[in-house]
């Protein structure tokens, strides 16, 4: 069936054309499958579904495509690089054979960028360094070689069932859309939230499931983005300085609903051609950056990065992922915590702020001369890229939601189906990255600022490991026919693990299969056969198995 043949809509200006908000006819569109979330995972769920002959549309609330792989992510969280099969290697490749291409190298030459490996033909081998706009471009060539329907400014309002059977989705500009099932592909789980799916928000205790790093962090695990210095959190009135939670630290090891922070992933250039200045923001609060001035005063030997006060990666055409550095950096600790169940409304407030504090760091770092002069010399070396976000004004409109709801479903993964139980009968997909918990939260600890939360200097190493089917089923009782591919069955200690965008990309696309193969054999996603799942999976070259990863190669 062709994409365009009942799908009447009104092309909104500006707009490429896998990414326009369409004006649906008043009766209900029907697919096979539909996905809500146009992150880079939704998108692989509908292609997986295309190329097997099924009809599928993906639904994303904003006007952006492909989540935080086209949003800032550029440095890729790839952990053992041989787990990684199926749509999400022939996307990496698809980068590689980009960047093959001198075409792709406007600012710099790809031999400049990093040594070219011999006998490499474009598209052999992945590629996991990308800039934005190329991941963007990838991605939409392989929407439109599917014809797959991708529509933005869809936001879910309602949810029809049937018993525990969705029947259709409804969005608040009141398009309709019935399946047979249906995908949330979203980082927040608004479509498992909606049809009245089980989840957690936060950490669970220790005890809960015996995992030893779970709930609070004992001080002894603390990392080294702790704080060095010791800092007052207080301010001359006796007040909390802005970052500091007014919170309880927690006992060790107790649950709590506290959430690790989210940052932008930051897409900055030094080539001067291409550069624009850095300015002042237009709710620059000097405050805010207190505590940080007082660590700087306090760190003579403080750099500018790495593991300073930004970790900014390199990406080709001399832009960077810059990622979160030291103790105060881009990840904006304990202001995402009523993100996950918020309302639009909270959710916007949420997102604002994320953009103020960063957008605001950026311009301390470079402007206040509590900063020593180096390393304001360093950060005004840079300025946004005149060639990406173009319709954001130059900056990201992805805040990475590193982690907001949890299903709780047919089987909970704890860290240890990533340490010890590492095989799984109904493989569909594997991970590797070790357990990467940002911080949760910054407090007053007798008298000095401590951030708390990140244990991943004690949680082992990369290692293969094979995820479950069942990680991606609700029970049956609460929904039939819904697959859930990035708020996954997890706890905090094993979703830090899984929350990786390749992973999530695998996971989607074997949850598109497993949909078809739910429709075609008319039963509920729990009565999938594996039997007859896995060599669809294999025939799509998904690595299902520790014993079989070929040799590891860590890319570029």
């Amino acid at each position: 069936m062709n994409r365009r043949e009942f799908l009447p809509w009104t092309v909104a200006p500006l707009l490429p054309p896998f990414m326009q908000t369409a004006a649906w006819a008043a009766e209900p569109m029907r697919f096979d499958v539909v996905v809500y979330g146009g992150t880079a995972g939704g998108i692989m769920a509908a292609i997986s579904v295309a190329r097997a002959g099924g009809t599928a549309v993906v639904l994303e609330p904003t006007q952006h495509i492909g989540g935080m792989v086209t949003g800032g992510l550029g440095r890729t969280d790839i952990g053992v690089s041989a787990s990684i099969g199926g749509i999400a290697l022939e996307f990496y490749r698809r980068l590689h054979a980009h960047y093959a291409d001198p075409a792709a190298w406007t600012f710099q030459t790809r031999e400049e960028y990093r040594r070219p490996k011999a006998a490499e033909p474009p598209g052999s081998q992945p590629w996991w360094l990308h800039e934005p706009s190329a991941a963007a471009a990838v991605l939409r060539g392989m929407i439109d070689e599917a014809k797959i329907d991708v529509l933005t400014g869809h936001v879910l309002a309602g949810v029809d069932k049937d018993g525990a059977r969705i029947r259709s989705i409804r969005c608040a500009n009141g398009a309709t859309f019935v399946g047979g099932v249906f995908i949330d592909a979203t980082y927040e789980g608004d479509l498992l939230a909606l049809a009245g799916v089980s989840y957690r928000v936060g950490r669970e205790a220790a005890a809960e499931y015996g995992e030893k790093f779970a709930g609070v962090v004992p001080r002894r695990f603390s990392s080294r983005k702790q704080w060095t210095v010791d800092v007052s959190p207080f301010d001359a009135n006796g007040k909390l300085l802005f970052g500091v939670q007014d919170t309880p630290r927690g006992e060790d090891h107790a649950g709590d609903r506290k959430v690790q922070a989210y940052n932008y992933r930051i897409c900055l250039t030094d080539a001067e051609a291409n550069r624009l200045p850095i300015e002042k923001p237009a709710n620059y609060d000097v405050g805010h950056y207190e505590l940080l001035a007082r660590f700087i005063a306090g760190k003579p030997d403080l750099t500018f990065s790495p593991r300073g006060l930004l970790n900014i990666g390199r990406l080709p055409n001399r832009k960077t992922d810059i990622n979160d550095g030291g103790p105060f950096s881009t990840d904006f600790i304990g202001a995402n915590w009523d993100y996950p169940d918020g309302d639009a409304a909270t959710r916007r407030r949420i997102i604002q702020e994320h953009t103020d504090y960063t957008q605001g760091l950026l311009y301390f770092i470079g402007h206040d001369e509590r900063v020593p002069e180096l390393i304001r010399n360093e950060m005004l070396r840079y300025g946004y890229p005149k060639d990406e976000y173009t319709a954001t004004g130059h900056w990201s409109p992805q805040l990475y939601i590193r982690e907001a709801r949890r299903m709780v479903g047919t089987y909970v993964m704890t860290s240890h189906d990533i340490d010890t139980n590492r095989a799984k009968d109904d493989s569909v997909g594997m991970a590797s990255y070790l357990a990467d918990s940002h911080h949760v939260q910054r407090i007053n600890d007798g008298g000095v600022v401590r951030n708390e939360g990140n244990p991943n200097d004690f949680t082992g190493q990369h290692q293969a490991y094979e995820v479950p089917y069942r990680t991606l089923l609700p029970h049956r009782h609460e929904c039939d026919n819904l697959l859930v591919t990035f708020c996954v069955s997890a706890s905090h200690m094993a979703f830090a693990s899984l929350r990786m965008e390749p992973v999530f990309m695998i996971l989607s696309e074997s949850a598109g299969l497993a949909a078809l193969a739910a429709i075609r054999e008319r039963v509920a996603v729990q009565d999938v056969s594996y039997a007859t799942l896995h060599p669809t999976l294999t025939e799509r070259h998904q690595l299902l198995r520790m014993a079989e990863l070929p040799v590891d190669r860590k890319g570029p």
